[in-house]
């Protein structure tokens, strides 16, 4: 094995080959950089995720000209939306609506692909445009200069031998319980708890025409259609209301319990499905933002800001910042731009663009009555349009492969 001084020195070591991960290894592969990325989990694999893509999201796999390799994977297209309002005990029962997708910055539907096929997928795009994927390897920490810099990242591979890895930036892709943050101190400079829980599995056996969302005061449910004919049917709701249905329960009688309670209607269409995964989910979802760079390192995805799932947002949001932090750290390498320099503008960028999805779900995740529910539900809606117009109209970042 070679030591920290004398392994080659790599542009980028990204730690965490899912989506953050790849997106951002992908990108800044094709702007020509050497990248290394490695995860202790081999691909294909499943991971924790309600994985709906917002208008933001598929609008980035149509940049990186993926999105007709997730459609030939054979994730559904949805083109509709079906919404269901249920009052309180007693209110008469509102009709459901169900709304086309429309067409607006060249995105006219919306995914749920699976998360062990979408990241694969980019994962792979990311190895052809030249990048180096290593699995099976656990990073314990990080390398650092006589000056504090990080320099690498330490660890060992799966037959528990060390590895030493050395490059000018380290990307911390690595999820909630990031190493790379806690390794270099990444301070939490905003946190607003963790007052929701998202529980969710798989189910077949029925036609999945759209995507549905049921709202209902304390919670919201709903359906996201994936791949081989199932979809993912889910619940978010308090984390408290969670908990206490968790009590002298099993997971899933707990979960139909609190499915018959939040969406009855879907609870009684599924008698006739078949639940083709166990229950998985979240019983507390962390509102929470890192910072997000400092000497010689980056972080981005789950490891830079988490959300509660009630806005199915965090895919996009990984999806987004990759693009941004693949640009900063082209620009500093390239020597465009200081690093300090650039490396603020992806954090002032990223903050900027998630500010008012982030306010909308830390405020949808306290479950307010109903109609204020769906108030802020409109706006989200609005942000997303928003969102994804600003990511329209930015160059894609090593354009050669993407789709117009």
């Amino acid at each position: 094995m070679l030591s920290p001084t004398s392994s080659p020195v790599h542009d980028v070591i990204v730690v965490g080959a899912r989506a953050a991960g790849a997106a951002t290894a992908l990108l800044l592969a094709r702007l020509g950089h050497d990248v290394v990325v490695v995860d202790r989990t081999e691909l294909p694999s499943d991971t924790i995720s309600t994985h709906q893509l917002a208008r933001t999201g598929v609008l980035a796999l149509q940049r990186w000209g993926l999105f007709d390799e997730v459609v030939a994977s054979g994730a559904p297209v949805i083109r509709q939306v079906t919404f269901r309002t249920i009052g309180d005990p007693g209110d008469p029962p509102s009709p459901p609506v169900t709304r086309e997708i429309k067409d607006k910055s060249g995105v006219d539907c919306l995914m749920a692909p699976r998360r062990w096929v979408l990241d694969t997928l980019v994962a792979r795009a990311a190895e052809r445009a030249g990048a180096t994927i290593r699995y099976g390897v656990t990073i314990n920490g990080v390398l650092r200069d006589d000056s504090g810099r990080v320099v690498g990242v330490r660890g060992h591979d799966e037959r528990d031998q060390p590895v030493q890895l050395r490059a000018r930036f380290v990307v911390g892709a690595d999820g909630l319980g990031s190493r790379v943050a806690r390794s270099v101190g990444a301070e939490r400079i905003a946190d607003r708890g963790a007052p929701g829980a998202a529980l969710y599995a798989y189910y077949a056996g029925l036609p999945w025409p759209g995507i549905e969302f049921v709202t209902r005061t304390g919670s919201f449910a709903g359906v996201f259609p994936t791949h081989h004919g199932e979809a993912a049917i889910w619940v978010c709701l308090p984390t408290a209301t969670a908990l206490a249905a968790r009590k002298g329960r099993s997971a899933d009688a707990a979960f139909a319990a609190l499915l018959e309670q939040a969406a009855p209607e879907l609870a009684e269409r599924l008698r006739d499905a078949a639940r083709t995964s166990p229950v998985r989910g979240m019983l507390r979802a962390p509102n929470q933002i890192r910072r997000g760079f400092g000497p010689g390192w980056a972080l981005v995805g789950d490891a830079a800001y988490h959300r509660d799932p009630v806005t199915g947002h965090g895919l996009s949001d990984a999806y987004r910042d990759a693009e941004l932090l693949a640009v900063a750290l082209d620009a500093a390498l390239t020597g465009a731009a200081e690093e300090r320099e650039a490396l603020d503008g992806y954090e002032q960028a990223r903050l900027r663009e998630s500010a008012e999805i982030f306010d909308l779900t830390c405020a949808l995740a306290k479950y307010p009555p109903v109609a204020t529910f769906i108030e802020l539900n409109r706006r989200l809606g609005a942000a997303i349009d928003a969102e994804a117009a600003a990511l329209a109209a930015r160059p894609v970042p090593g354009a050669v492969l993407a789709r117009p």
